[in-house]
């Protein structure tokens, strides 16, 4: 074992240019990053620059380092699909070859109908919509009928919003265990339900922190069941255990926002443990990205930079951090989806004098496979460690 503890930092949507394949998910010249800091003329972003941000591909106002300080390159998703889901279980090893079903013009009569039989609650929506704008729009409704608002995606994602005042939260978790209950089956097969919260009223509402989804369970076993079959850590913080559906998690903690989630990691660090805590940062793709705001999102990455010093200063020797991202979600790009992009990848540990680029990853498993190596369990069936790569001399 090389280092006793990896901490796993997942921006989430924070892309770094068009994939190799964007063209094939109408996504040509998608580039999260680049594209914010040319909205903002310069992102400022000093600590991210020092590992080597821009190393990887130049970003306006993060200078490049003429010695960076951790390993760089940027990752080529190999999965089909561009969703949460996909490209967090490549990450851990999988590689998805089948994508999860979408709804473009709203879920079928026969799932919609249903659900409101087993609820006892009429649906209202059903159709691809920003979160805050369908609140926005059919709040008022919802609040004098109590009936359900259903909205998608661009993902495979079925979302019902209720107020916390007209449905308790806990009916809202028992409607949406029914929703995935239903969406299992094979002519649906949705990827997520989730329970999207809000309070307020009309012209103010809000989404409160009680989001919670409710996932398809990994289709195979990921690094993280062997971590845990093998009796190490797997610290989940935020959305991570959703996404996973619990699988290969020892212990679970909920964030409420990406500052929440600095805070959550930085407090892991001072627990003696042995194995992986994973992060994953949802704002940036939740908050900024699917509503498409350059400057709320510029914001949150410089806001990330200013609270990495803390993660740096706590790593012990034996500690490896792993930065990197999921997918694309260009807010100037048109629609309000995911982008294919490329991710980047920054490693870093204490015992490095200096960092170098490494190969472009053609998987997101290689990260996966790299921490399976780092533990000596068995290694996925996809990715190629690059543990040797990074080790200590």
């Amino acid at each position: 074992m090389t280092f006793k503890r990896i901490f796993l930092i997942v921006m989430d949507s924070v892309g770094i240019g068009e994939a190799p394949d964007a063209r094939a998910y109408n996504d040509a010249g998608a580039d999260t990053l680049g594209h914010i800091a040319k909205f903002m003329d310069g992102l400022d972003m000093p600590v991210m620059g020092k590992l080597g941000l821009s190393n990887i591909k130049e970003i306006k106002g993060i200078e490049k380092a003429e010695k960076p300080q951790a390993y760089y390159t940027k990752m080529q998703e190999a999965s089909v699909g561009k969703d949460t889901m996909t490209g967090h279980w490549e990450l851990m090893g999988l590689h998805v070859q089948q994508p999860f079903q979408t709804f473009p013009n709203g879920f079928p009569d026969a799932l919609i109908k249903e659900l409101e039989e087993r609820t006892g609650r009429k649906v209202i929506g059903n159709k691809p919509a920003s979160g805050t704008a369908i609140i926005d729009e059919l709040g008022p409704e919802h609040m004098e009928t109590g009936a359900l608002i259903v909205y998608t995606s661009a993902d495979s994602v079925l979302q019902i919003a209720c107020h916390e005042e007209i449905i308790p939260i806990e009916e809202q978790y028992r409607i949406c265990e029914i929703a995935r209950e239903l969406t299992l089956r094979e002519e649906f097969m949705v990827g997520r339900v989730i329970a999207r919260p809000f309070i307020g009223t009309a012209g103010n509402f809000t989404r409160t922190a009680n989001r919670h989804d409710y996932a398809l369970k990994p289709f195979g076993r990921t690094v993280m069941n062997e971590l845990k079959d093998h009796n190490l850590d797997v610290i989940a913080l935020g959305k991570i255990s959703d996404i996973y559906d619990g699988e290969g998690i020892t212990e679970a903690i909920r964030t409420v926002d990406n500052e929440d989630g600095m805070t959550k990691i930085v407090e892991s660090m001072d627990k003696d443990f042995t194995g992986l805590s994973f992060l994953n940062l949802v704002d940036f793709d939740a908050k900024y990205g699917h509503r498409r705001d350059p400057q709320g999102y510029g914001d949150a990455l410089e806001a990330f930079d200013d609270r990495l010093p803390e993660v740096l200063n706590k790593l012990q020797d034996n500690d490896l951090l792993i930065i990197t991202a999921d997918h694309g979600n260009d807010p100037t790009h048109p629609g309000t989806d995911h982008t294919r992009e490329y991710v980047p990848l920054l490693v870093y540990h204490t015992g490095m004098d200096q960092g170098k680029e490494l190969p472009i990853r053609e998987t997101f498993a290689d990260v996966g496979a790299t921490i399976a190596d780092n533990f000596s369990v068995p290694l996925p069936s996809h990715g190629t460690s690059f543990l040797d790569d990074v080790k200590r001399r």
